[in-house]
Formats: C-alpha cells, sequence, structure tokens
C-alpha cells in the first residue's frame, strides 16, 4: 500500500476522492458542460506514486494540478497539490459512450502528490501554480472554484466514508496538457500570499 506524509506522520489512504470540472475555464477548455451536480470519481490506493510518468501501457499522459486535501478524524487536517495524471484520448472515447472513466484515471501512478502540510481552517484562501521548465503553466485559486473545499467534503460523506489519510482531489483550473518526458514540473502553493511548499518532479 502507498503512503502520504503528513508534516512527520506516515498515513496510508485507502482511497482518493476526485472532483471533477470545478473550474469553468477548464470546463471551456475542455469543451465540456457545466455540470448540475458535483462531479465526483475515485483513484485506488495504487494509484499514488512519487514517480512522475509520461506514458503508461503506451498510452499518452496529461497533467492537471490540483489543490489537495487530507483527511483524519472525518476532517480536512492538511492540505498539499497533486497531479492527476489522465489519459485524455482514452478518457473522450469513454466520455463519447457515457461508460466510466477508470480506465483513463484510476490507472496505477495516476496521482503524484506533494508532502502534505497542517491545515486548521480549510476555508482560507489558497492559491497554487505549475511552472514546467520554470514557465508557469497552470494557476489555481480557491475563489474560482465552482465547489469549495468543506463543501466537498460534505457532499462526498453524505455517500461514501472517508477514511484516516484518504485524500481530496478538487480539480484543476486551465492549462492542462502533455506529460513529455524530461521536462521538469515544479508546484508551488501559497495561503495569503504566503508559500506553504514546493515540490519538484522530473518526468520520466
Amino acid at each position: 500500500m502507498q503512503s502520504i506524509k503528513l508534516v512527520s506522520e506516515q498515513l496510508t489512504p485507502s482511497k482518493v476522492v476526485c472532483v471533477g470540472r470545478n473550474y469553468t475555464a477548464h470546463i471551456a477548455e475542455l469543451n465540456n458542460e457545466t455540470p448540475d451536480q458535483m462531479v465526483l470519481f475515485n483513484k485506488p490506493n495504487s494509484a499514488i506514486t512519487g514517480t512522475l510518468l509520461s506514458t503508461h501501457n503506451n498510452d499518452t499522459l496529461h497533467y492537471e494540478t490540483e489543490l489537495c486535501f487530507v483527511i483524519k478524524n472525518k476532517k480536512i487536517a492538511g492540505v498539499g497539490l497533486g497531479l492527476d495524471l489522465t489519459k485524455r484520448t482514452v478518457q473522450s472515447k469513454l466520455k463519447n459512450k457515457g461508460l466510466p472513466w477508470e480506465r483513463a484515471k484510476a490507472f496505477d501512478s495516476s496521482v503524484i502528490l506533494t508532502d502534505f502540510v497542517d491545515l486548521s481552517d480549510a476555508a482560507q484562501h489558497f492559491t497554487f501554480e505549475l511552472k514546467i521548465n520554470d514557465k508557469v503553466t497552470q494557476q489555481g485559486d480557491t475563489h474560482f472554484m465552482l465547489h469549495k473545499p468543506e463543501q466537498i467534503l460534505t457532499e462526498i460523506s453524505e455517500f461514501m466514508s472517508l477514511e484516516d489519510g484518504d485524500i481530496i482531489m478538487t480539480g484543476t483550473p486551465s492549462g492542462v496538457g502533455e506529460v513529455k518526458r524530461g521536462n521538469t514540473f515544479t508546484v508551488s502553493l501559497y495561503s495569503n500570499e504566503k508559500c506553504l511548499l514546493t515540490q519538484q518532479w522530473v518526468a520520466q
């Protein structure tokens, strides 16, 4: 089982719960409709990895940078960032047929996460960015999320139990694209303009 780090504590998520279509600009970017209900899907523990892959089983992967929260005692306990890796071509085919997204979203090594920092107030203002080879590629801001963190937690908890260590990924802003081998991905998270964390990966 894969684990994540909250400050100095190692936690083992049973699952990663992901929110889709949570930023209007990203919805428009992929020519999707704005949903009338929160879009949710799961990734299993085996999806968590420490290595950023550019392909999986010969399928090209796309990056989606997301604000993430870790759960303890049914509450949001920590905040970090993650890349939701997606087989975009596979996903498009599945969506066109009205089929589930697991083959495009829940494969092994489909999510890479930073370490998490303690969090006492999930309602505070967060911003984040992704740089690829030092060029800003994605920028996120909780002000522009259709569904806010506590609202997401409440809705998930209405039908699904969240265990200690489980991760919530809150959706991606615009600027998604292909992961290219050798590129350096750097993510940074800010709260009220203070940098909480920075982490870097080189795509394999």
